[in-house]
């Protein structure tokens, strides 16, 4: 997939949402068995939304939170693989940068630690259930190396 094939769109919920709930609906509800009380918390008419398109067909998806978080992180399993998450979390972390944060936070399912380390995230606490999966809150500060694009470090 080249960048061209792959376009990020960043909006409200009433322009992105009617995608970006039928992948969580995919990969949440139908996949991972997250109850859907649980994936529908009501918060998503507060965030921004971010939804990845590969030629034009919605693969992926992303909100940032009002307080910086960064969750509901899918990308359809036949789009898995080819940088989407990475470019869902790039978009989110340049939105925050954007508005002057100082660190975004997440909390990753344990079997994505590595993905969300790669982007420069540390974890911290111990691990937790989140609708019967086992997860860790992470950190990512946005003030270090100011002159780098957020989430890579100079070194």
């Amino acid at each position: 997939m080249t960048k061209t094939e792959l376009e990020i769109h960043e909006g409200d919920w009433a322009a992105l949402g009617e995608a970006a709930s039928e992948i969580r609906r995919i990969v949440f509800i139908e996949e991972q068995q997250v109850p859907q009380e649980e994936e529908w918390d009501g918060r998503d008419a507060d965030c921004r939304h971010f939804l990845a398109l590969s030629q034009g067909v919605p693969v992926g998806t992303a909100r940032l939170l009002p307080d910086a978080h960064i969750g509901r992180v899918a990308v359809l399993k036949e789009a898995r693989g080819l940088g989407i998450g990475e470019a869902l979390m790039r978009a989110a972390i340049e939105a925050a940068h954007r508005d002057g944060r100082p660190a975004v936070e997440l909390a990753a399912q344990t079997q994505a630690l590595a993905f969300y380390e790669r982007l420069g995230f540390m974890a911290f606490g111990g691990e937790f259930l989140d609708a019967g999966i086992l997860h860790r809150h992470m950190r990512l500060s946005l003030l270090d190396d100011l002159d780098a694009t957020p989430g890579q470090k100079e070194g």
